[in-house]
């Protein structure tokens, strides 16, 4: 695992289960630093290692008219006030090969979208920066298929690279989760099951995606029980108002009942092992 080896996190030898969670896009200041100031309470109570997530900017949107971010320094560096403020390692997505380099001057891993993991250029670039690397499994790729894209960063010179799960495409409008594929993927890298872009029901006529927040917990759970090394989710505390992926986000109010049912069950699973 390489999780000791980034800065900043805390509770590593609890044998949890690591957490990346906040909102889906920095909106703002005072809303990133309220949802990171919750889950730093909840997961220092429970001895999860966490990892605070919000997208810098979203390149990926369905309409044109969709909100795509504040600016990109501003919203990076609000990600770096988070960490400043609450001790804790951020992660933000990346779209670009020159994204790359200006994200890694403020976060701690950089994720590749699940749109993107293919695009050689985009993987190698995030590789040298010498960050963890989260590369988005795609909704059209298998399992199997997730180890060439490990091995562009670690033929990088980089070691440090998580996979993340975030479900496959099931007919034009659902997503559906493979659980076979956990153990699989585990051969190649530690695996991340991402909870709610999984509940996900892109492709609808409006242009805005909708989404499934009532299974949140039943995917979670699933994920636990077949051996994931992270959870991935996004949380508001009005998901109504966020501005990107609120259909299917977890409101912040039932977060830290979630991750103390998925603590015991980790617990449960950890004595089967």
């Amino acid at each position: 695992m390489t999780l000791e080896r980034i800065p900043q996190l805390k509770h590593t030898d609890s044998n949890n289960f690591f957490l990346l969670s906040g909102p889906c896009a920095i909106e703002g200041q005072e809303m990133a630093l309220r949802i990171a100031e919750r889950i730093v309470t909840i997961t220092d109570t429970l001895k999860i290692p966490y990892v605070f997530k919000g997208s810098f900017k979203k390149a990926n949107r369905s309409r044109v008219d969709s909100f795509t971010g504040i600016g990109d320094e501003k919203a990076l560096k609000i990600l770096r006030k988070v960490s400043e403020t609450f001790n804790v390692p951020t992660i933000t997505d990346i779209h670009q090969e020159s994204d790359a380099a200006m994200a890694a001057e403020y976060v701690d891993v950089l994720q590749i979208p699940a749109f993107l993991v293919r695009q050689t250029d985009l993987v190698v670039a995030a590789a040298e920066t010498g960050k963890v690397v989260n590369l988005k499994k795609g909704q059209f790729m298998s399992p199997e298929s997730m180890k060439h894209a490990v091995k562009k960063v670690t033929d990088s010179g980089n070691d440090q690279v998580w996979i993340t799960d975030r479900g496959t495409m099931f007919g034009y409008q659902d997503m559906v989760v493979d659980f076979r594929g956990v153990p699989t993927m585990k051969n190649y890298a530690p695996v991340v099951l991402d909870v709610t872009h999984s509940l996900q029901q892109p492709n609808q006529s409006s242009g805005v995606t909708g989404g499934r927040p009532d299974m949140i917990e039943t995917i979670a759970r699933a994920g636990i029980a077949t051996g994931v090394d992270g959870i991935f989710m996004e949380t508001h505390f009005d998901p109504s108002i966020a501005k990107s992926d609120g259909a299917n986000m977890l409101h912040l109010d039932h977060l830290e009942r979630l991750l103390t049912n998925l603590v015991t069950l980790q617990k449960t699973v950890n004595s089967l092992q």
